[in-house]
């Protein structure tokens, strides 16, 4: 469960950590949900500087940082095949981690996801997320990411009633 932007940026930024080129990530959730806000956390953990936003008219962003970033917005795309679907999948290159929105439009032209991130509303700025990784030690290590966060985020804000020791 993410409280609000600012842990799901620092999801976001967790998950970079566990990410190389050639990794995809599939985001789903409906609209408003944190996709995006997730994804600006891992570009700038890795290393993209400046506003990171959401592709949902350009469908594709690329942003170069220590790493290069793709952020994919598959909405408006259809068939894998299709000109305009084949010309945003080459963003997803095997040189970039790339973070695809709604990737259940274009399924049959992804490589083998990394991650499979699902975040919904939980009312107010409360977002309940997801992960699910492409194989048990990647599974154990999103676990383990989970837990700091968690832990982090709790001890970040006391208890009511709680009192400075």
């Amino acid at each position: 469960m993410s409280p609000g932007p600012q842990a799901t940026e620092d999801l976001g930024a967790g998950l970079a950590a566990l990410l190389a080129p050639g990794d995809v990530v599939l985001l789903r959730g409906d609209l408003g949900a944190g996709k995006t806000t997730l994804v600006r956390g891992a570009a700038h953990a890795l290393g993209v500087q400046g506003p990171v936003t959401s592709p949902t008219f350009t469908i594709a962003n690329s942003y170069l940082g220590r790493v290069p970033v793709a952020h994919l917005d598959a909405w408006r795309l259809g068939d894998p095949d299709d000109e305009e679907t084949g010309l945003a999948l080459e963003a997803v290159g095997h040189d970039a981690v790339a973070f695809i929105e709604w990737p259940e439009r274009i399924a049959a032209g992804l490589p083998v996801p990394r991650i499979q991130v699902d975040i919904a509303h939980g009312g107010g700025d409360v977002r309940v997320v997801r992960l699910t990784g492409s194989d048990p030690g990647m599974d154990a290590s999103l676990a383990a990411l989970v837990d700091d966060l968690r832990s982090r985020h709790s001890n970040a804000h006391p208890s009511p009633g709680a009192h400075p020791g």
